[in-house]
Parts: structure tokens; sequence; C-alpha cells
């Protein structure tokens, strides 16, 4: 199983970027496909998830307004569109797949992922 992120690079502020997420040897149908971010020296943190099946969404109250996250089934890849890019929007950029959907609890835990993508820098500059 391999997530592959992609899209990632250096952009000004107010600038939007599209990342990508692919996956190969999984199927998608049923689970939570997530979007997480580390800035350097802080923890990696929890900004968008997606049902797999149903479309059903949710987002950190910190990227809910500027972020979407969505996906094409069909190409087994989930996207997160970022728009109005801060510096504070800064970090490298995981994707993340479950075993299955979940509470959103569970699905805002980093420990609720069984396949981790390798991550895509986004610099944002002021």
């Amino acid at each position: 199983v391999q997530l592959q992120a992609s899209g990632g690079g250096l952009v000004q502020a107010g600038d939007s970027l599209r990342l990508s997420c692919e996956a190969s040897e999984i199927t998608l149908s049923g689970r939570a496909m997530s979007w997480f971010r580390q800035a350097p020296g802080k923890e990696r943190e929890f900004l968008a998830t997606i049902n797999t099946s149903s479309g059903s969404t949710f987002y950190a109250e910190s990227v809910r307004r500027r972020f979407t996250i969505s996906k094409d089934n069909a190409k087994s890849t989930v996207y997160l569109q970022m728009n109005s890019l801060k510096p504070e929007d800064t970090a490298v950029y995981y994707c993340a797949a479950a075993r299955n959907w979940g509470a959103r609890t569970l699905i805002q835990d980093r420990s609720w992922y069984i396949y981790w993508g390798q991550g895509t820098e986004v610099t944002v500059s002021s």
C-alpha cells in the first residue's frame, strides 16, 4: 500500500495550492482519508477528512473556511484545495488512510490511521 502526496511548493501569502494524494494497492471505499500537517517544532495536526464512500467531510476549525477536501475514487485520489494561504500554513502536509470511518474524535486522531504518505512540503512566504 502506498500513498503518494504531491502538489506542495513555495507560494506567496494569499496564493492557492492543490495537494493530491494518490493511493495504490488500496481501495478507498468506506475509509476516512485525511490530511494532516506538521510545522517545524510542532506536533502533527489534523486538517480535514473525507468519507470515501459518502463524501462526508470534516475540518479543523483553523482551516475550515479556506481548505476543501475532495476525492476522485476512480483515480484513487484525494485532494486538498488550499486557498488564501498564510505564512503559518508553512508545513509538511501528509495524507493518511484509516481502515474505516469513525467518530469525529477518532478521525482527528493520528493513531486512527494505518497508512501515511511521505509528505509534501508547503512554504508560504509573506
